[in-house]
């Protein structure tokens, strides 16, 4: 069984699909293209090299566009039980003990995942359990690195409540690029290790806040790969 398992998840792995939310970004940028070529191929007697240079610099960034919105399909390898697994690729900014505000109103671990521009910008659901509050705060735009971006950035809420009973709050940060920010996640849903969060459009970051106690199993810079890396053990 669990052989047959790991083969379903390696195929799974490496299927490769595009994200709903980059099928419009996706399809304009792809004919913009396509007119870029035509132009460069029509006009190549008289424009000259500098016109296939422009093809390159658009194949290279169409070629990220479509990295961006990759929505590889992952299985969480290992127990889901007190785990809380990466929510986002990118790399660990932050590992540290913070006063969270705006619904603990206590000590917080908070761990947060930077991801930029050639990173996958699906999200998801860190921990099993259920959700029970679903925000949304309007806010700046500043480098999403920068700390003053937890609490100053347009950013979404969520918070899972575990069978256990621990309360884990991701927070989606919009970046300075970022300008939409979608979560699927419902007040009283069922969530579980492997479900889609959400999706940053655009450089980001993700937080996610722990009890204190928590062990952490990760380190800082490390890469993180959403749905599939351990960054932590609930108490």
């Amino acid at each position: 069984m669990a052989k047959k398992r790991q083969a379903i998840h390696n195929k799974r792995r490496n299927n490769i699909r595009i994200h709903h939310e980059g099928m419009n970004t996706l399809v304009l940028c792809g004919v913009l293209y396509v007119l870029a070529m035509w132009c460069a191929w029509h006009f190549r007697g008289t424009l000259a090299w500098w016109s296939w240079a422009i093809v390159f610099i658009l194949t290279v960034v169409y070629g990220i566009l479509l990295n961006f919105f990759r929505c590889p399909i992952r299985m969480f390898q290992g127990p889901t039980t007190k785990s809380v697994v990466a929510p986002a690729d990118g790399h660990i900014v932050v590992i540290e003990e913070v006063d969270e505000h705006e619904y603990f109103h206590d000590r917080r671990l908070m761990i947060s995942i930077f991801m930029s521009l050639t990173n996958v910008h699906a999200n998801w659901i860190p921990c099993e359990g259920r959700i029970v509050k679903v925000a949304h705060q309007n806010g700046n735009y500043m480098k999403a690195y920068l700390p003053k971006a937890s609490t100053e950035n347009e950013r979404s809420m969520i918070v899972i409540r575990t069978p256990q009973g621990k309360d884990v709050l991701v927070r989606q940060i919009a970046g300075a690029m970022a300008r939409r920010i979608v979560t699927y996640s419902k007040p009283g849903q069922e969530c579980f290790i492997d479900d889609h969060l959400g999706f940053i459009k655009f450089g980001s970051r993700v937080d996610v806040y722990l009890p204190l106690g928590s062990e952490v199993l990760v380190k800082m810079g490390q890469a993180t790969v959403g749905d599939e890396t351990l960054i932590a053990r609930l108490k």
